[in-house]
């Protein structure tokens, strides 16, 4: 994969259109499986669409909590779909995932799940999704020229708790944000709960920019 390039989320640019979850069946790894979810945010007065890819952290716990050591990471940090020869159909990479990006197809034994189109990408080409985005809500790109041509800036820290997760995929945050923080919010009035402390049953997780 070219050093020089990374692959970047801009939700604010995400129109719904499905292009990428349709392009992402044709990739010729994925047997016709899209590995693309679309997630749909129903609010007050908006719709906002939000793609969900595998974000490759640089210390994967899916490969972690494998039993049968199926899930590989290639020397550039691409995280693959499990080995099928391996893949025991355990889901524990399904339940151990902050992102909840593995999937277990049954049909296939095995679970598979975004490997950034490493077949494209090992070469110096984009990803399919990357591709065909209308208004490339995904881009596969420099960090320099993301940062020049869009609002805000890339980090790819996320803080979940007390756990900080590095990716090798990158979102777009406002400008003075180092960290997108995921934390439990009350319905009652969305006010956090405090940290350390257990969560009341009505806690919903959401996503804070972390100042």
């Amino acid at each position: 994969m070219n050093g020089e390039h990374a692959f970047f989320i801009d939700h604010a640019r995400c129109i719904g259109c499905h292009s990428c979850v349709q392009a992402c069946e044709e990739c010729d790894t994925h047997r016709g499986q899209s590995m693309i979810d679309l997630e749909t945010i129903q609010r007050p007065d908006s719709v906002q669409t939000a793609p969900q890819v595998c974000m490759h952290c640089e210390d994967p716990v899916c490969a972690q909590v494998c039993p049968a050591d199926a899930i590989k990471m290639t020397p550039d940090g691409v995280v693959q779909s499990a080995l099928a020869p391996r893949c025991v159909g355990c889901s524990n990479c399904v339940l151990a995932c902050p992102f909840g990006v593995p999937k277990y197809q049954v049909e296939l034994d095995q679970m598979m799940k975004c490997d950034m189109c490493y077949d494209r990408t090992s070469v110096g080409k984009r990803p399919m999704c990357a591709t065909v985005c209308p208004s490339q809500a995904l881009a596969f790109t420099s960090r320099a020229e993301i940062e020049r041509t869009r609002r805000g800036h890339a980090v790819n820290e996320w803080r979940f708790g007390g756990e900080t997760v590095r990716t090798q995929v990158y979102v777009m945050v406002p400008a003075g944000v180092p960290a997108v923080r995921v934390d439990l919010l009350r319905r009652d009035g969305l006010q956090a709960a405090p940290r350390g402390a257990a969560p009341p049953v009505d806690d919903v997780a959401v996503l804070l920019g972390e100042a």
